[in-house]
C-alpha cells in the first residue's frame, strides 16, 4: 500500500480557498520574491488586454472606465491568485526548500566574480575571432578553388 501524502490536507481547489496561510513563517522571502513576480505577470497581461482593447474594441461598445474596470478586475484577481498560488502546501513547501537550499550556496566574493567573468569574456573574443578567421580562411580558399557561395 502507497504511503499517504500527508502535505495536503484536501484538493488543489480546497487549499486553494481557504484563508489558513500554511507555514507562514517558513521561506518568507523566497515566497514574496515568487509572489511579486506572479503579480507582476498577471498585472504586465491585464495592461497588454487593456491596450488591445483598447485597439480593438470602439469607444461606442465599450466605454473606457468598463474597459479599465474590466482590466483592473483581471489584474486584481491575478494577485489574489498569485497569493494563494505561493501558500499552496506543495509549492509553499518547494519554495520553503529552494531557501534552504540557497542559505548553503557558497556566493563567490567580488574579486572572484570579477576575474570569473573577465575569463569568460576572454575565451568568449577568443573563440568568436578564431571562427571569424576560420571562415575568412575558408571562403578565400573557396573563393579561389572557383566555388561561388
Amino acid at each position: 500500500m502507497a504511503k499517504e501524502n500527508t502535505i495536503s490536507k484536501g484538493s488543489f481547489w480546497a487549499q486553494l480557498f481557504q484563508l489558513k496561510l500554511y507555514k507562514k513563517t517558513q521561506g518568507r522571502v523566497t515566497r514574496q520574491v515568487t509572489f511579486a513576480a506572479i503579480a507582476i505577470v498577471f498585472c504586465l497581461a491585464a495592461y497588454r488586454l487593456d491596450i488591445w482593447m483598447s485597439a480593438a474594441i470602439k469607444e461606442a461598445t465599450m466605454s473606457s472606465s468598463v474597459r479599465r474596470l474590466i482590466t483592473l478586475g483581471i489584474a486584481a484577481v491575478g494577485v489574489g491568485l498569485a497569493y494563494r498560488i505561493v501558500n499552496y502546501s506543495r509549492f509553499a513547501d518547494f519554495l520553503i526548500s529552494v531557501e534552504a537550499e540557497m542559505t548553503k550556496v557558497s556566493w563567490p566574493t567580488r574579486i572572484e566574480l570579477v576575474r570569473s567573468s573577465m575569463v569568460v569574456i576572454v575565451v568568449m573574443f577568443t573563440m568568436a575571432s578564431v571562427l571569424a578567421i576560420y571562415d575568412i580562411v575558408w571562403l578565400r580558399l573557396l573563393q579561389f578553388l572557383g566555388i561561388r557561395l
